[in-house]
């Protein structure tokens, strides 16, 4: 990061309390690019197809970026440091693909699980992981037009 804003990354402790504080700076800023990049995939598609682009612009920011993701996703989230609202507004195309709460987390859940398993290379060597996706992604939907 203090290589990206042009200092070294020394500097960044003189506008951070803690190394605490700056993990949670950046992970507020990844929360907010992974609810833009999933908001402007679902509103740039047809509601036909909302749920498909949403998945693979998940996946695609997640796998360009693979470091910042594990840091937003994995471990305790501390909400209460967050700007109000943010995690629901980032999760909020869950919802809207889904039209349910439950089955929103349970779409997140299979992306997220999904992607650990493709960063971490633990599908057997030849697995179609396109093909996975897209039949998770048929099952979500089936499940959603299912009510």
């Amino acid at each position: 990061m203090a290589e990206r804003i042009g200092i070294r990354a020394p500097s960044l402790y003189k506008h951070f309390d803690s190394k605490a504080a700056l993990e949670l700076a950046i992970i507020e800023d990844a929360l907010e690019e992974i609810g833009e990049i999933s908001h402007l995939a679902i509103r740039a598609s047809a509601p036909g197809a909302r749920l498909d682009a949403l998945l693979a612009a998940y996946r695609s920011y997640s796998l360009s970026h693979p470091h910042l993701y594990r840091l937003a996703t994995e471990g305790p989230l501390r909400r209460d440091a967050l700007p109000p609202q943010l995690e629901e507004w980032a999760g909020n195309p869950w919802f809207v693909v889904t039209g349910d709460a439950a089955l929103a987390q349970a779409l997140w859940s299979f992306a997220h699980g999904m992607m650990v398993l493709e960063l971490d290379r633990r599908y057997p060597p030849g697995s179609d992981l396109d093909l996975t996706w897209r039949a998770g992604a048929r099952a979500f939907a089936s499940a959603a037009e299912a009510g």
